[in-house]
């Protein structure tokens, strides 16, 4: 399943958040009927005529040669604003430090959108030359910044109040700037370096992390992924690579086929586990490392207080998913039952439970669902929308045989203000639906925080990120179940109770297999594929369902399965726990949704809009009265709970004849579920 990545990247002495949108970008120009849906707004169709499926990015860099010319320029940059700011922040006065903001603002703008035109293409052929050199050099940039400019970090770390207060005091126009100083400054006086040398020193290891970022993402696509060839049941000589995998364990009704490639790639990438171990012993030695030089226990302390979370929290989360495991029994019971087999394998939990797993949807079709399950949301989401999927900013089609990397995600572009980049492996099916609006949310929250707030604002924390995605894939189900034929709409429900089983124990068990991987490099500096591989098998069976016979029981060895896993090679370490907090979250939101559309709709869309202008607890609590404790993990289980008894309804109508769609049942069920 293709989760959605929010790209950002913190370094010493510079933020580069990767947001959102510009005006350089291609309009959406609609000429299609209209359809009103209230008074006040004309709800605008899409255009088929008028889909892209191509980034054109010619408005980052028109050429090859412009982009190296670019960087030549921003080469000098560090060292320039080093010269001119240095010896100021001996005397510091506020509108020393206003310009400097200035001059770090506009040379953060002209990095971040090197780096996405390297990082973007790089995604495009992960085996491209220039581009590997282009992002490595857009790495080094960063950290040579971030090395020329250190002092700016350690002065400004150790004022205490009193020397805020005076430079505030002293230059009004830096108010603007105090929730940002807070932030990133003032909040990390305990966790900073404690001078220029140390500073230096982190920057670089921060390279490295960086580095090995890179070679993880390569090594994924061009070796763990690609798994190597099977022969299907007809003969057809069939490829196993990150896109197909999906695709045949998603929409193959032959068992025999769908064992055969989870075989293949199963005991694949048991052999690739040595090499990415090695990567990710080396990874972790440096996390930790840079987490003791700015005072954390390790870099799990590190994201928690960097994320305005605890452990405590998070042990909370852990544990309700851990208990409540069984509630997913009733629905892995009915995917056997409707499969027809005694006991379900890895190898069955894909399958689209519909008679024609294999039927696909243009990408086009897909965009036309996706837009109507904005219909009652605000009217900024759909004029986003059209701009997105009609201007060239989303790349679509899979292309793993010359390099196109696995997944999705969104890169935003807060420095020119233009539409998200939005990165996708489409292949027709429903899943692949969602993932399109999961990304799309990302864009549009992109793209309102873009347009509402200081460049130094287009940010936020990854749980705060996730929601807009996850809320747009609950939009969806909740259309199709509304909507699309009782047989679809079931086997729609089916798939996003298995999504939820995804995100409320198999991401948070990705976070803990870092956590205890972390504690065993820890302990023995590196560590063999055989000792993660161990760890992931342990943790499997901790968050795993007692109804799926996983390989390990039968086969004697432990599973490899965290060496395609993306996100533990990322330098944003623990990243997956913010996918279960945030669709926790997104449950609550959307409870509050069905029960008063409008006014929700007002504070949506000024929580998308506000960005890190203030901090998340503060800005959840403002919006919507949310707290993340205990509690809202099991009302998340709850809700899951009667989303499995709705699909029981579903189910039930579905085999109704006199009935033609699943909203008869809606109507009937689950117009109460949201306020129960």
């Amino acid at each position: 399943m293709a989760l959605g990545t929010v790209k950002g990247l913190i370094t010493i002495g510079i933020f580069l958040f990767f947001s959102i949108f510009s005006e350089c970008g291609a309009a959406a120009e609609l000429g299609n009927p209209s359809e009103i849906i209230n008074e006040e707004y004309t709800f605008e169709k899409l255009n088929p005529d008028e889909v892209t499926t191509e980034w054109n990015d010619s408005y980052l860099f028109s050429s090859r040669g412009d982009a190296l010319e670019e960087l030549e320029i921003l080469r000098k940059k560090p060292e320039e604003i080093n010269e001119t700011f240095r010896p100021q922040f001996e005397n510091l006065s506020g509108s020393v430090l206003l310009d400097f903001l200035n001059a770090e603002k506009e040379f953060s703008k002209s990095l971040e959108v090197l780096y996405i035109y390297a990082y973007t293409q790089f995604s495009k052929n992960v085996s491209d030359p220039f581009f590997v050199s282009l992002l490595t050099d857009s790495q080094n940039l960063v950290t040579e910044y971030g090395k020329a400019n250190s002092f700016t970090v350690v002065k400004l770390t150790s004022l205490n109040d009193e020397e805020w207060n005076k430079l505030f005091s002293e230059e009004p126009e830096l108010e603007e700037y105090r929730p940002y100083l807070e932030a990133k400054y003032r909040r990390f006086a305990d966790h900073r370096a404690m001078n220029e040398s140390q500073a230096v020193y982190i920057a670089e290891l921060e390279n490295q992390r960086m580095k090995l970022e890179t070679e993880a993402m390569s090594k994924v696509t061009n070796n763990v992924t690609m798994a190597g060839n099977i022969t299907l049941e007809n003969g057809e000589n069939f490829s196993v690579n990150s896109q197909s995998y999906n695709t045949l364990l998603s929409t193959d009704l032959s068992r025999e086929n769908r064992k055969r490639c989870y075989e293949k790639r199963y005991y694949h990438m048991r052999n690739e586990s040595d090499s990415m171990a090695s990567i990710y012993s080396r990874k972790a030695q440096l996390d930790d490392l840079i987490a003791r030089e700015l005072n954390y226990t390790d870099f799990y302390d590190y994201t928690l207080y960097s994320s305005y979370l605890n452990r405590t929290q998070i042990d909370d989360m852990n544990t309700v998913f851990k208990e409540r495991k069984g509630v997913f029994e009733e629905y892995n019971e009915f995917r056997r039952s409707k499969l027809g087999i005694e006991t379900l394998r890895p190898y069955d939990l894909m399958l689209q439970l519909t008679d024609q797993p294999g039927n696909n949807y243009t990408y086009t079709e897909a965009l036309q669902e996706i837009q109507k399950s904005y219909s009652k949301m605000d009217p900024r989401f759909n004029e986003i929308f059209l701009r997105m999927v009609t201007g060239n900013f989303v790349d679509v089609y899979p292309d793993p045989e010359h390099g196109k990397q696995p997944g999705g995600y969104t890169i935003g572009l807060c420095s020119l203000k233009s539409p998200a980049l939005v990165f996708l492996n489409y292949n027709g099916t429903i899943r692949d639906q969602k993932t399109i609006t999961h990304e799309l949310g990302h864009g549009i929250n992109f793209y309102l925080i873009g347009n509402s707030v200081d460049y130094f604002y287009c940010s936020g924390q990854i749980y705060e990120m996730e929601i807009p995605s996850t809320f747009n894939e609950e939009l969806f189900v909740d259309h199709a179940i509304q909507n699309f034929d009782k047989k679809t709409a079931v086997n729609v429900l089916s798939q996003h109770i298995s999504e939820y089983q995804n995100y409320f124990t198999r991401q948070p068990m990705i976070a803990e297999f870092e956590y205890r991987a972390h504690q065993l490099c820890a302990e023995n500096g590196t560590v063999s594929g055989e000792d993660l591989n161990e760890i992931w098998t342990n943790l499997s069976n901790e968050y795993g369902s007692e109804s799926v016979e996983y390989y390990i029981e039968d086969s004697g060895v432990d599973s490899a399965e965290w060496t395609y896993i993306n996100h533990i090679y990322l330098t944003n370490n623990y990243y997956t726990f913010n996918y279960a907090v945030s669709k926790a979250i997104t449950l609550s939101l959307f409870k509050q949704y069905k029960e008063d559309p409008e006014t929700f709709n007002k504070n949506y869309i000024a929580y998308l809009s506000a960005g890190s202008t203030m901090p998340p607890e503060e800005k959840l609590k403002k919006y919507f009265g949310i707290e993340i404790n205990r509690q809202l993990f099991e009302d998340a289980m709850d809700v899951v709970e009667l989303r499995i008894q709705e699909l029981n309804e579903l189910e039930k109508e579905a085999k109704a004849p006199e009935f033609e769609s699943a909203v008869d049942t809606l109507n009937i069920y689950s117009g109460s579920l949201w306020k129960s």
